[in-house]
């Protein structure tokens, strides 16, 4: 009996060995995660490719992402159950082994409506991996592997003016509308306008502005508002200083403004350089003088005089004068009338 027994333990093993496959379990360590963009612009996608390295016939991968910034759309590469900032992607090769994969990919959307700046990454672990034909279970990846890229929108530079009518004197004010904007500004939390200025051998010049408490500034000695700077950025800044400069000689002067980041050892975000020219004096426009008509004896000529006009020779300038001509003409036929007429009479006698 013992034989037996013995017997059919020895054959249980041989099959056991002959008739089920080998399975053994190692560390999958040629999988790589990518992204097809580092920095997302708000409303785009983005593709996280998870490539294996080789062919798997079976695999769950867990993705984490920030759900305040994406939004999930689609997956290449299996099945997924989306629960809050988590996707579970899972995938069995149901043909035993003829349709493995070698890489997955999940597709995420930005949302619209960011105006800032965010750092973010995703997460990726896995479970229940295994070869095509599963003779290789692999070890699960407990250990995040991590993806960064920034999530921010396409910032546009800032663009500084200063503005001013009319001709600038030596000594006196002359009002300046001072401005920094951007369509889509990059935010800053501390950020600070400062100025520097060129003038003339023995001359300054002044950029003055007053705050809400009433305060002055002379923005080139000594920059504009808080010292630790202010929070600027996002979508249509506008900002806008009245100020007043006073130019102390004549003469040529240039004022460079800037704008800058005092949590980064006050580097420049924008610049800009303004030259101006003050005068000695107010340019004078001369005012015209009318000019008076100069008055004379002489009649105007009209079609109804044409003789208004007399020439050296005391002849008229215009048409002929008829009526004189007639006059002249009938005097001498009245005298040579009357003299006809006296001959006449002494033959008779």
């Amino acid at each position: 009996m013992k034989k037996i027994i013995s017997i059919f333990v020895i054959i249980t093993i041989l099959s056991m060995i002959i008739f089920v496959p080998e399975t053994y379990a190692a560390a999958l360590d040629t999988i790589d995660i990518d992204t097809d963009k580092t920095t997302v612009r708000p409303g785009e996608d983005v593709l996280l490719n998870i490539n294996f390295g080789q062919n798997l016939g079976a695999y769950t991968f867990d993705i984490d992402f920030d759900n305040s910034i994406f939004d999930f759309v689609s997956v290449d590469g299996g099945t997924e159950n989306v629960i809050g900032d988590k996707v579970k992607v899972t995938f069995h090769d149901a043909t035993g082994g003829t349709n493995p994969r070698n890489y997955m990919a999940v597709t995420f959307k930005a949302k619209a409506d960011i105006t800032t700046s965010n750092p973010t990454e995703f997460t990726v672990t896995a479970e229940g991996l295994a070869n095509p034909d599963a003779s290789v279970q692999f070890d699960d990846i407990t250990t995040p592997i991590v993806k960064n890229l920034t999530v921010e929108p396409q910032y546009i530079d800032y663009e500084i003016k200063l503005e001013h009518s009319g001709e600038i004197v030596k000594g006196q004010e002359k009002a300046m509308n001072l401005s920094y904007t951007s369509p889509m500004g990059r935010y800053y939390e501390h950020a600070r306008l400062v100025a520097e200025a060129t003038s003339p051998t023995g001359a300054n010049v002044q950029l003055l502005a007053t705050d809400q408490s009433n305060l002055e500034y002379d923005i080139i000695q000594s920059g504009w508002g808080d010292a630790q700077g202010s929070k600027i950025g996002g979508k249509d800044v506008s900002q806008v200083l009245q100020t007043r400069a006073i130019f102390s000689e004549q003469g040529d002067y240039t004022i460079t403004l800037k704008l800058i980041d005092r949590d980064n050892s006050d580097s420049v975000i924008a610049e800009k350089a303004f030259a101006f020219t003050a005068l000695e004096t107010a340019t004078q426009t001369p005012v015209p003088t009318p000019t008076e008509p100069v008055a004379t004896n002489t009649p105007e000529a009209t079609p109804t005089n044409p003789q208004a006009t007399p020439n050296n020779n005391g002849t008229s300038n215009g048409l002929p004068r008829t009526g004189d001509n007639l006059y002249i003409s009938i005097a001498i036929s009245l005298i040579a009338l009357t003299g006809l007429y006296v001959s006449l009479n002494k033959k008779e006698d």
